[in-house]
């Protein structure tokens, strides 16, 4: 399993709006889309 990472460099560390963890690539597309249409996200698998 893995998720998408979206990091805002523009926000301090521990600020809610820093990171952002997406389940599926559709709702990283919908949240980008609304909020950031020139951000991207990096892909990383979950460790169980």
């Amino acid at each position: 399993m893995t998720v998408l990472v979206y990091v805002n460099t523009s926000k301090r560390v521990g600020d809610p709006e820093n990171v952002k963890v997406f389940a599926t690539v559709d709702a990283a597309e919908r949240w980008f889309e609304e909020n950031d249409p020139e951000g991207v996200a990096f892909e990383y698998e979950v460790l169980k």
